[in-house]
This record gives C-alpha cells, structure tokens and sequence, in this order.
C-alpha cells in the first residue's frame, strides 16, 4: 500500500440539459443523471446510487483483505445497499443505509468467524466511516451444501 494521504480526483462536466459526464484519470467516463425521485429519468447512475454503490463496493472489497489476514475463504460475497435520504432542517441528507449481506463459505469454514470477519471488515470500510448516517448491517453466512 502507498504511504498515506491517498488523494483522488474526479470531475463532472455537461450542457444545461445534458447528462453529466463523470470521469476520473485512467477510467471510462460514466453518465449520471437526477433520479425518479429528483424528477429525473431514473435510468442513469445518481450521485445517490453512486454513493451507495461505493459504499458495497467498499465493504466487499475490505472484507477480501480481512478474510485473507484472517485465512477465511469465501465462494461468493453479494451486497445490497439501501440508503435512506430524508429533509430535517431545510437540508437532505442520508440519515441511514441499511446494508445485506451474504456470504457463502465452504462447508469447512467456520460460520462465526466469518459472520465476525464481514462485521470487521463494514467496521473498518473507509466510506462508512465517512460517513455521518447510521449504518445497519444485516449479515448472512451460507454454507455450502
């Protein structure tokens, strides 16, 4: 790992009317649009869905580092994050994400260890814990049949 501070760039550009173009140096750009719920199409990323996606995209892939410092494998990890956006004060704001997720290990794997591992690894995410909304984690370990 690189010696701290990390510094990340991102910017936006578009028209009056257009779809807002989001770029970073090195990777595609992606369309983002207002959604539904801002009058928007609803058929593009959201600065909205963006964040919830960073933030299963974040605890997934601090989970792989935690599962491998603590020798736990894994055949798959799925994440669903819904985030809960709400008005106090004449601002909107998240004031919640509840977060699923279930792991499925290998019948030999210990369910508690791994159960322990995921809440670790949502402990450790840099994105919750930027974050200032309450955070719920709702964790499911599987074993193979």
């Amino acid at each position: 790992m690189h010696p701290f501070p990390h510094l990340y760039k991102a910017s936006a550009a578009a028209g009056p009317d257009d779809d807002v173009q989001l770029s970073a140096p090195g990777l595609a750009p992606i369309a983002s649009r207002p959604p539904a719920e801002f009058d928007g199409p609803g058929d593009r990323w959201s600065p909205e869905t963006l964040l919830c996606a960073s933030l299963a995209d974040c605890l997934l892939m601090t989970f792989r580092a935690v599962a491998r410092a603590s020798r736990i494998s894994s055949t798959s990890l799925e994440i669903a994050v819904e985030g809960r956006l709400e008005r106090e004060g004449g601002n909107s704001h998240f004031t919640h994400f509840r977060i699923e997720a279930t792991l499925q290990v290998p019948a030999d794997v210990d369910v508690a260890a791994a159960d322990r591992a995921l809440h670790k690894a949502e402990a450790g995410c840099l994105i919750s814990n930027s974050l200032s909304a309450t955070r719920e984690l709702v964790a499911r370990v599987v074993p193979a049949a």
